[in-house]
């Protein structure tokens, strides 16, 4: 079936422009509000948000739609979105929500759905509010005496500070490191760094200054160059670079290098594997992750299991398969030991728990492996299935003969944008740049011609 609303993270779009409307959230409220009625308890749903000026609008909508379909609304106000899966569970909520387009700019926004088990929606219950979205739900919304009360939960951000500490051992403080943070000016910006700081650490913070549209705008994850000299201006240990709703994490060494997730991935697979932890025998990594990640771990007995990109897909076989380490290379890690959804602090933590069981530089400790060359562009296209065109499929087999067993190559349509990308990897740089400009060149000529 296909999807109006949703997409591989929740619904997302330009904020007040279909799909992300006070109209459409406030009916998104109604038909999950409707979607989770399960038994004749109270039910109550948990909504936090990023600092996206948007947040305010449609946040009010989803009360809306909620309490008419006679959910209590509990409101978290800004907080990270693996908070708001925590609290999810913690408060015994039976549905979650985040607004929240991650890592893109201020102007978009998104709506991030959780289950009372703290994971994102399956796509058979993302189907069916989708239906229940344009059904008439008057005569299944609450009566007059059941509609739902709203209010503000105070303390959440304690709370979660809590959580994300008592993921180290009781014993391990962050005393004698000099820590910069990169809040991008998002919704980690109170709790990271005062989790930091109640660990010990001396915390310089940057980008903790939200306004409303400066969120992700030159700084966090997908920017971290501020960071970078930020580092090396204050002379830190490590910096920690977090996206706008704080489920990804990028970090910097001491000499202001970016350390990107694959490295991340592998130091604590490694350290979790020595330390008799890692479960399923390896971690869960898209096609996307480095052919030097797939190599590092197959040199300590490891596997790398691969899936489509996004979150969803590396937890869902995570689940199956009985992994606990899993994510993504733009750093998107999900350590199930911990919670139900990818945890940019978190994360953060467990990376400078090794370097401080080490006792060594950021540098020596998160280099892990040499990446293998890799180039991914992306081609625009104009309608019609390029990839089913006979000249192309010819393209895309020969230039996987052509990198042989040395490399890999990705093709796959984008499911936001009207895109082609075209990623290859390999020992070879000069070939790998050559494979992937060939087969921009075919799509390129197959689109002018059409």
């Amino acid at each position: 079936m296909t999807r109006k609303y949703f997409g591989t993270d929740g619904i997302r779009g330009r904020a007040n422009r279909f799909p992300m409307t006070p109209e459409i959230a406030m009916k998104v409220g109604m038909a999950a509000g409707v979607a989770f009625q399960r038994g004749d308890h109270k039910h109550r749903v948990v909504i936090g948000k990023d600092t996206r000026l948007s947040g305010y609008m449609l946040e009010n909508a989803l009360v809306a739609g909620f309490t008419a379909a006679g959910m209590d609304v509990f409101l978290l106000g800004p907080i990270p979105t693996p908070a708001v899966a925590m609290l999810c569970r913690s408060m015994r909520a039976d549905i979650g929500v985040m607004l929240s387009a991650s890592h893109n700019p201020f102007d978009d926004n998104g709506i991030k759905l959780f289950g009372p088990d703290g994971y994102k929606l399956s796509d058979e219950i993302e189907l069916r509010i989708e239906q229940l979205i344009d059904e008439d739900l008057t005569a299944r919304l609450a009566s007059s005496i059941e509609i739902g009360r709203a209010k503000r939960v105070d303390g959440v951000h304690d709370r979660y500070v809590e959580f994300a500490k008592r993921t180290l051992p009781r014993d391990m403080t962050l005393s004698g490191m000099r820590i910069v943070v990169d809040c991008a000016n998002g919704a980690a910006y109170k709790v990271a760094p005062l989790a930091l700081w109640e660990l010990g650490a001396d915390v310089v913070a940057i980008n903790d200054e939200p306004n409303g549209s400066n969120i992700n705008k030159e700084c966090g994850s997908t920017h971290p160059i501020s960071l970078c000299k930020k580092v090396h201006e204050t002379r830190a240990d490590i910096g920690i670079a977090l996206d706008g709703d704080a489920d990804r994490v990028l970090m910097v060494d001491e000499n202001g290098s970016v350390i990107d997730g694959d490295q991340l991935l592998a130091l604590i697979a490694e350290n979790w594997a020595n330390e008799g932890r890692l479960a399923g025998g390896g971690i869960v990594a898209t096609v996307m992750s480095n052919l030097g990640l797939e190599r590092f771990l197959q040199g300590r007995g490891l596997e790398l299991a691969r899936t489509k990109v996004g979150d969803r897909y590396v937890v869902e076989h995570m689940r199956s398969h009985g992994f606990n380490v899993g994510g993504e290379q733009s750093g998107h890690l999900v350590l199930s030991d911990y919670s139900t959804t990818g945890d940019g602090l978190v994360s953060a933590l467990q990376v400078m728990a090794c370097i401080k069981a080490e006792d060594r530089p950021a540098s020596e400790v998160c280099a892990k492996f040499d990446p293998v060359p890799q180039l991914l562009k992306n081609v625009r296209v104009q309608g019609g299935k390029p990839l089913e065109n006979t000249v192309v499929a010819g393209a895309i087999d020969e230039a996987r003969h052509r990198l042989g067993a040395n490399g890999r190559l990705v093709i796959r349509p984008s499911r936001t944008e009207p895109l082609i990308r075209i990623m290859a990897e390999g020992d070879d740089r000069g070939l790998v740049e050559r494979v992937v400009n060939d087969i921009v060149g075919v799509i390129s000529d197959t689109r002018s011609a059409a």
